[in-house]
């Protein structure tokens, strides 16, 4: 189990951030797989996590993705919408999709946060500048996690990643 890191730490890692990047079962949704009366798939999302988002872009200027196993147009509506500008729908190989961005954006793992929830999502924590899982993440995700936020995912752990990263980079502007 790797140890958590104290706040100071936290702080000094999320004030470098540039790209948040999460994955969306179990992060930016909750576990669960609803479908209508018409067999049609249906994801919930928080609008707290939404704003989180936003909040990334406007405040600190921080870019935000989406990597994820699945393709569908939920996810791609959801996106479009939050106005999210790395998209990355049915990866299997995240840390070859990492390097992607990496090469492309001119980026550090450094200068990337990650939130993930299981076993997919381990190894892409382990190299990124900061790693978050939800609260109820597997126990794999939280080993590999600097962070494990208050809340579920679905249900506002992105925002709290978010808001963590938004307090660094403004103490850092202010100098404190």
């Amino acid at each position: 189990m790797k140890k958590k890191l104290d706040k100071k730490q936290i702080y000094k890692k999320a004030a470098k951030i540039k790209l948040v990047i999460a994955d969306v079962d179990g992060v930016l949704t909750d576990t669960g797989v609803y479908y209508s009366t018409k067999g049609e798939e249906l994801k919930r999302f928080s609008i707290r996590d939404g704003m989180g988002v936003e909040r990334l872009r406007t405040l600190v200027d921080v870019e935000t993705g989406i990597m994820t196993r699945e393709n569908t147009d939920i996810v791609r509506r959801r996106a479009e919408k939050l106005k999210i500008t790395e998209l990355h729908l049915g990866v299997t190989e995240k840390e070859k999709a990492l390097d992607e961005i990496l090469v492309r954006k001119n980026l550090k793992e450094e200068e990337i946060a990650y939130m993930g929830d299981d076993t997919i999502d381990v190894a892409i924590m382990k190299r990124v500048g900061l790693s978050a899982c939800p609260n109820d993440a597997t126990k794999f995700a939280k080993d590999a996690a600097d962070i494990i936020v208050e809340n579920k995912g679905g249900n506002g752990a992105f925002r709290d990643l978010a808001e963590i990263i938004i307090d660094a980079k403004i103490k850092k502007q202010k100098g404190k």
